[in-house]
């Protein structure tokens, strides 16, 4: 019996301690949280991941650590810029929100990221699966519905562009595609992702009437379907509507430059009393 009871106690004491050490680590791991947020909110982004990484290696279940250990390594990551260190950046950034997503999978800072390196990167296929995994998780979200309308407008260009060129055509030939064979053959690749790549822009315009980026694609859009028209009326037609959105365009830029100087003399207003 007596030894039964030391057991206990000794077990107790075990358990004590551990909890005692968890709640020990749990606390520093936050402390260093805390300071890396201070160094990174000072571009010190270098310094930030040193405690970012400290505060997981204490907290390995700290969720908010490790993404803003990924955001501190995506901050040091320069698009285009092709060089190993880099690269790191971009692996290490991707890394660690991929693991982020293993505890929770719809996190949606941590899918936009990943997609906004893909897209930076140019992969633009697996960019736009994970913006479209970001609208199964967030389904207003303009900026990937832009993106995905962007990535349409990037894969049809190249390829009007190069028939265009293959009939000595100039760009600012009018058209359609004068080639009813060539004309064909860019519209069996390019019509549905154009149809597709509208339709992602309407809807994030429908989010935000004031997108002007979008609204300016949207008129790029139908310039595509315009070259692919089968008669000259349609493709003025197509024309006109991509005339259209770039007024609508410059309206939404109007806008929002009144609504920032709006916000701006409401700040004096407030800081005066």
């Amino acid at each position: 019996m007596k030894l039964n009871i030391q057991r206990a106690t000794t077990a107790l004491a075990a358990l004590v301690l551990i909890l005692s050490t968890a709640g020990c680590n749990r606390l520093r791991s936050r402390d260093n949280l805390n300071k890396g947020v201070r160094e990174y909110k000072g571009a010190k982004y270098a310094e930030a991941v040193k405690y970012f990484q400290t505060a997981i290696e204490l907290d390995p279940d700290f969720t908010t650590a490790r993404l803003y250990l990924a955001t501190a390594y995506m901050s040091q990551w320069i698009p285009g810029a092709d060089s190993e260190e880099n690269n790191k950046y971009a692996k290490a950034a991707e890394d660690n929100f991929k693991a982020v997503l293993e505890k929770d999978p719809n996190d949606k800072l941590a899918i936009a990221s990943i997609g906004s390196i893909y897209y930076n990167q140019k992969k633009f296929d697996i960019a736009k699966e994970w913006n479209e995994r970001l609208l199964k998780v967030d389904p207003q979200n303009k900026e990937a519905l832009y993106t995905l309308g962007v990535i349409a407008w990037g894969k049809a260009y190249p390829v009007r562009g190069e028939a265009r060129a293959k009939l000595s055509m100039k760009p600012e030939d009018p058209g359609p595609l004068k080639d009813k064979k060539v004309r064909e053959e860019v519209k069996a690749k390019n019509y549905q992702l154009v149809q597709d790549g509208i339709v992602a822009l309407q809807k994030a315009v429908a989010v935000d009437a004031n997108y002007d980026d979008a609204l300016a694609y949207l008129n790029l859009m139908h310039r595509e379907l315009a070259d692919l028209s089968d008669s000259t009326d349609d493709y003025k037609k197509e024309i006109a509507i991509a005339d259209d959105f770039v007024q609508k365009t410059l309206d939404a830029k109007k806008r929002k430059a009144e609504e920032a100087e709006k916000k701006a003399s409401q700040g004096i207003k407030a800081d005066a009393k």
